[in-house]
């Protein structure tokens, strides 16, 4: 077991390294370090640094649904409670919705009922009668829509939740190494046991335990986790409105059709609201490995695929017809580190003595928790088993075989996953 006094090495300045680094540090852990590759927290690379974040409680699964009413009960202390914002999660979806997604809806909206605390906050939308009383700012014709809304739910301003943990933990001690003395090439190895890591400056900096908190380029770092987790984006961009427009729409409900995708109410500090669309997300495969990496330049990512559009500006013309034809501002595909069956992974790196911890496998659903994924990790290093209690969690020991729609049965999602490369003209630079 890692002593409070050891130096620690966090390599990855986004929500489970900032996490991981405010827990170790409000427990007497004395000497953290984050290394990360941008110049800035929030980071640019990390999906994270985001205007905002649903918080929904409810999944099919009950484990994440009594860990997201854990995480929210945080997200109202003081730390977190300037980001977030309990306006209700209005899932429906439309009349041309596919089984999968109704079926979805279904299952959800059943967790939703089933949970005794969930139960009070969930309303049934049989219809647009039903619904606009809930966003009585919508004047679309909302087509076939019905659903719900559970009230519990909301939203969180990730990248600001971010800047302000960065804050925190820099004046309780924490140290941080951005930019080029932040980026790290490579983790070092001494019989097996990692020592610490090199940057690219070439710098050694020495630790007795490293903590892999890179998102989806941690296969970069450990490439025997390019068995369990690919990287993989969804696209998201922005409609700029007046003072006016966004004064309007404050407090509606994150606006969820299941088959089209969602949004959230607008930003009151840069009047941008944020539209996502439902899809089968992409990877972008290194045809030498079959690993999916992100790419290495921001620039790479900074645009949205033509059918994404297509969604989120049907979704605008259904709710909101007058934001529908406006210019769409900061796209971007946003990259994650996805598994197979959207668990994360929480472990120690196998053959490691312990030395080296794995945080990934965020797949989309992860930086709800931000506020509580730190006390996971300080549960790992202080078990003397040094074993990963909850086993979903652990690392996976069989070698998975890629496949083409990977994590595609994961019954939230809707469509199919396709390569980077298929929808970007040009060619892409691993």
């Amino acid at each position: 077991m890692v002593s409070k006094n050891s130096p620690i090495i966090i390599v990855g300045g986004g929500a489970f390294g900032l996490s991981t680094a405010l827990h170790l540090s409000q427990n007497g852990y004395t000497d953290i370090t984050i290394f990360e590759q941008d110049t800035q927290i929030p980071p640019r690379y990390s999906a994270a640094n985001d205007l905002n974040k649903i918080v929904r409680a409810e999944y099919e699964d009950s484990f994440y649904t009594d860990l997201t009413i854990k995480a929210i009960a945080a997200w109202k202390t003081p730390l977190f409670a300037p980001h977030f914002h309990q306006t209700g999660f209005l899932h429906c979806v439309t009349g041309a919705a596919p089984e999968k997604a109704i079926g979805t809806l279904k299952r959800f909206q059943g967790a939703a009922n089933n949970h005794p605390q969930l139960r009070p906050h969930v309303v049934q939308l049989n219809g647009p009668g039903d619904i606009r009383p809930w966003f009585w700012q919508c004047d679309g014709p909302l087509p076939g829509w019905k659903g719900y809304i559970n009230r519990f739910d909301g939203y969180a301003h990730s990248g600001n939740a971010l800047a302000a943990v960065y804050r925190v933990t820099q004046n309780s001690g924490v140290k941080f190494f951005l930019g080029a003395k932040g980026a790290v090439q490579e983790i070092v190895y001494k019989d097996g046991k990692g020592t610490g890591i090199k940057t690219v400056d070439g710098k050694f900096h020495g630790a007795a335990l490293v903590i892999v908190a890179a998102g989806a380029a941690a296969s970069k770092l450990i490439p025997e986790l390019g068995g369990q987790v690919v990287a993989k984006s969804w696209s998201v961009a922005h409609v700029h409105l007046t003072d006016e427009e966004t004064s309007a729409l404050r407090g509606i409900p994150v606006t969820y059709a299941r088959d089209l995708g969602f949004y959230f109410e607008p930003d009151p500090k840069t009047n941008l609201l944020k539209l996502c669309p439902m899809g089968g997300g992409y990877i972008n495969t290194d045809p030498n490995t079959g690993v999916s990496h992100s790419p290495g330049s921001l620039e790479t990512s900074a645009f949205m695929p033509p059918d994404d559009e297509e969604r989120v500006r049907k979704l605008l013309a259904q709710t909101l017809p007058g934001l529908a034809d406006r210019p769409l501002v900061r796209k971007s595909l946003c990259w994650f580190a996805d598994t197979k069956d959207s668990d994360f992974i929480i472990d120690y790196l196998p053959g490691t003595g312990a030395s080296v911890v794995l945080l990934s496998g965020d797949s989309g659903h992860g930086f709800k928790m931000f506020p509580i994924v730190g006390e996971w990790v300080k549960a790992l290093l202080e078990d003397e088993s040094k074993t990963q209690a909850i086993a979903r969690w652990r690392w996976k020991d069989q070698k998975e075989e890629k496949e083409e729609d990977w994590g595609g049965d994961v019954s939230w999602r809707l469509g199919e996953t396709r390569e980077l490369k298929d929808v970007l003209p040009g060619k892409t630079k691993l």
